[in-house]
């Protein structure tokens, strides 16, 4: 090989060496550096679910007990309804459920009433069988002394007539034992009657004790209040709103990444949140969230270059146990960033591993 030759041969070496660190050099433009090949990142801001404070029923508003800010506890009493028709809704409700009361005592002591009555009919009707069968005893006797003449004809007459008084005597008192039977039916139908009544009267007790209980408007979780909806003295509908909350247990960071990137991430995987307003913190996370419907640009866009423009919205969940531990440093609206790792088994890099504040 001559001089020239080798002298060719370097440049067009040295030349592919060139091409060759350049094409790498774009490879990892393209594919990230670092800690790019594993992790997404994307800007987001913290967010927590939240709660309304509302009025079951319609009415006035008595006070309110907490300011914007406050933090609370699940079931305090965080505003108060007017209750003064409530109450006075009660006292009659309650004064129906004692007469009710006084109408069962009444109509059972009608009931042994009519079942007394009941008795003595039927004692009466034991009392006519009887005579009955004595008159028709001594009818035989007189007409047949009288067939003998050893009687008059009237005196076997006066017997016979007897006995038909008898048998009505009889009819009679059978039909005032059937006048019992029903008129205890009667007496037991008004027990059952007043009964209904006093357990009507009882349960309309009961509905508005509740209605006055709920007029005392609870937290339903621990939390801190937004903002006031409506003021002291004001009158709010079924169902208005009088206080905005937020559940600091219930914390998150919404976020968005492309279609390649969403495509990695399945829920569970593991987020760190790195805050504007304290980047010296890595607050650890995890994917709860990842939307089965793009944003950004539509869904039948059939070109690659504009299906990579599609992004998809994800959630990562603060742990709720580390959440308590600092729940008075939980500020909402604060942005940051989300990193993803999309390969599980990829350590975290060292600028983020989890750090907290003492």
């Amino acid at each position: 090989m001559t001089d020239r030759s080798k002298t060719r041969w370097k440049r067009a070496a040295g030349v592919g060496a060139i091409m060759a660190i350049a094409a790498l050099l774009v490879w990892q433009l393209f594919q990230g550096k670092g800690d790019g090949k594993v992790l997404a990142s994307a800007n987001g801001r913290i967010e927590a679910t939240e709660i309304d404070v509302a009025a079951k029923y319609s009415g006035r508003i008595k006070a309110i007990l907490v300011d914007e800010g406050d933090f609370v506890t699940a079931g305090q009493v965080v505003a108060q309804m007017d209750i003064d028709v409530l109450q006075a809704q009660l006292r009659q409700a309650e004064a129906q459920a004692r007469q009710a009361q006084s109408a069962i005592a009444t109509a059972r002591s009608k009931l042994a009433q009519r079942q007394s009555e009941k008795a003595a009919a039927q004692a009466v009707v034991v009392q006519r069988q009887a005579e009955l069968d004595v008159s028709r005893k001594r009818s035989a006797r007189s007409s047949a002394l009288a067939e003998k003449a050893a009687v008059s004809h009237q005196e076997a007459d006066d017997d016979r007539a007897r006995v038909q008084a008898n048998e009505a005597a009889i009819s009679a008192a059978q039909a005032q034992v059937a006048a019992a039977d029903a008129a205890i039916a009667t007496s037991r139908s008004e027990v059952l009657e007043a009964q209904s009544s006093f357990e009507a009267a009882g349960a309309t007790v009961e509905r508005i004790k509740a209605d006055i209980d709920d007029s005392d408007l609870k937290a339903p979780r621990d939390g801190r209040i937004q903002y006031r909806v409506a003021q002291s003295l004001e009158v709010v509908g079924a169902g208005g709103r009088v206080l905005n909350m937020i559940d600091l247990h219930d914390v998150y960071m919404t976020f968005f990444l492309p279609t390649v990137e969403a495509g990695r991430v399945t829920l569970g995987s593991e987020v760190r949140l790195v805050l504007d307003a304290a980047p010296e913190y890595v607050i650890p996370a995890k994917v709860s969230f990842v939307a089965d419907v793009a944003q950004f640009t539509p869904k039948t866009v059939e070109t690659a270059s504009e299906r990579e423009k599609l992004m998809f919205r994800l959630k990562a969940h603060i742990p709720s146990d580390l959440l308590r531990k600092y729940v008075m440093q939980v500020k909402t609206g604060l942005p940051g960033m989300a990193y993803v790792k999309l390969d599980p088994q990829a350590p975290w890099p060292a600028r983020l591993q989890v750090k907290l504040p003492e």
